[in-house]
């Protein structure tokens, strides 16, 4: 049957880092014994446990670095590493590379604010409250796309390369979280894309949308922008401020 066999073999994988918290309750411990049939790929006995390969930077087997590919051995000890630590202090000192690609981000169907924030800070963000899991994993994979989701299991697809399991429910705590997680902060561009449907922004005269402004913003602002796609408006109004504070504590 495909090589495997009726014996049960054992590795030890230790989980660095906080990839804990990915655990079941009961196997919550830095070091555990995973029993196995045949040789399974890591990526196989990882995700069995309910991590996400999307959440391991680096595989560390028998103290030699290897891929989500590798097949597990009887006896092996091997140490799983995230590309960032939850905490400040990491055991690895060697954390994962940049983003090969560029930041282009699909969110799922409960990640709206979080979608519009991104926007905000000029990431390429696709969205929409329809999107079906197949969808998802299929757009994600193709285009190159960061799939940003709270399902571990969406996560787990194959045709998923880059994602990340966001933590918290909180939009402006889930915000700060991705810019961490990707090491975003110098790549922020803020005020380019609408915050409706993800185009990007371009200048428009006053006088050719004065017709559709309210009279106190007619009188009070003069730099617009317009959605290409849409044809939202964009103005440095009341809501600025506040933009301008949540981006300050996202790229803090």
């Amino acid at each position: 049957m495909d090589g495997l066999t009726d014996e049960s073999a054992e590795a030890r994988l230790t989980f660095f880092d906080g990839l804990t918290a990915f655990l079941p309750l009961g196997k919550r411990q830095d070091t555990l014994p995973v029993a196995f049939k045949g040789h399974p790929a890591v990526k196989h006995l990882i995700e069995s446990l309910g991590i996400p390969h999307t959440e391991v930077a680096r595989v560390v087997a028998n103290g030699q670095e290897v891929g989500l590919a590798y097949h597990v051995q009887p006896g092996d000890v091997i140490g799983v590493y995230p590309p960032l630590p939850v905490n400040g202090h990491s055991h690895n000192h060697e954390v994962g590379p940049r983003l090969e690609i560029e930041p282009r981000f699909i969110l799922d169907n409960h990640l709206g604010r979080l979608a519009a924030y991104l926007r905000l800070l000029g990431f390429d963000s696709l969205y929409r409250n329809d999107y079906q899991d197949e969808e998802l994993a299929q757009v994600a994979g193709e285009d190159e796309r960061i799939l940003l989701t709270r399902d571990r299991r969406l996560l787990m697809r194959n045709s998923v390369r880059y994602g990340y399991c966001v933590q918290t429910l909180d939009p402006h705590t889930q915000i700060t979280e991705v810019i961490r997680r990707f090491r975003l902060a110098d790549q922020v561009r803020p005020f380019q894309r609408c915050l409706r449907c993800n185009a990007l922004l371009r200048p428009v005269e006053k006088a050719a949308i004065l017709d559709r402004l309210e009279p106190l913003t007619r009188q009070y602002f003069n730099e617009f922008s317009i959605c290409p796609a849409c044809q939202q408006i964009y103005w440095k109004g009341s809501h600025y401020q506040h933009m301008q504070a949540l981006i300050e504590e996202a790229t803090r």
